[in-house]
């Protein structure tokens, strides 16, 4: 029998444990890695295979949703499934925009995330109740016809200073974090703020907890 490679990416190593435990119940599914960091998952899922991904959307040194955008790019036919504690309409949008094939609730019971994994592989998108079909049509509609956004002129390279910069670290730690030189991550800097229209750091703290990056906690 074939058995599902899953890949589970949450920065809390209780919340991994669990979904370990709860997917390796089910006979036809293996959890074959885990990563704890978004910096990391896109080189993991490179390297492991996975046929599905279930993402945590909160993630440190690289969120979740730029995290979808990137192995979409990079494995394309790797399934996404996004597990998330937000139902708020924008996240949903951007995860679905970005190449998520699925968004279920951290609240949701255990069946309806095995539910989301078997039905993304057969190829249809699944949303979680209370996030109904009409609202999934409603989402991939106003994907296809939202206004510009001066996020999507960043580059990806500039995607992850903008969430690390955010985060509190300095251009050298950036530097560090990115194998980058320090007068790069300075250069990136720079013109992520001039993109996004920002002056200071506090403005930057600001667009990263609008955009989702950072959560309010942070």
């Amino acid at each position: 029998m074939h058995r599902t490679k899953v890949m589970l990416a949450d920065d809390h190593q209780i919340v991994r444990q669990g979904l370990r435990a709860l997917l390796e119940a089910e006979a036809d599914m293996e959890v074959i890695g885990e990563v704890s960091e978004g910096l990391g998952v896109a080189d993991a899922v490179t390297r492991l295979n996975p046929d599905v991904l279930v993402l945590d959307l909160m993630m440190p040194g690289l969120n979740g949703l730029e995290v979808t955008r990137q192995v979409s790019q990079r494995s394309p036919n790797v399934r996404i499934v996004v597990l998330s504690m937000h139902a708020n309409e924008a996240y949903v949008l951007e995860a679905l925009r970005n190449g998520a094939a699925g968004y279920v609730l951290k609240e949701a019971s255990t069946e309806t995330l095995v539910t989301a994994i078997r039905t993304t592989l057969e190829g249809r998108r699944y949303l979680c109740p209370p996030l109904s079909d009409m609202a999934m049509e409603a989402f991939l509609q106003k994907a296809l016809t939202v206004n510009s956004d001066p996020y999507d002129t960043l580059t990806g390279r500039e995607r992850e200073v903008l969430q690390l910069a955010a985060e509190g670290n300095t251009n050298a730690a950036v530097a560090d974090r990115l194998s980058i030189s320090p007068r790069t991550a300075e250069v990136h800097r720079a013109r992520i703020m001039e993109k996004l229209q920002l002056h200071n750091q506090t403005g930057l703290i600001k667009y990263a907890i609008r955009k989702g990056l950072l959560s309010v906690e942070d």
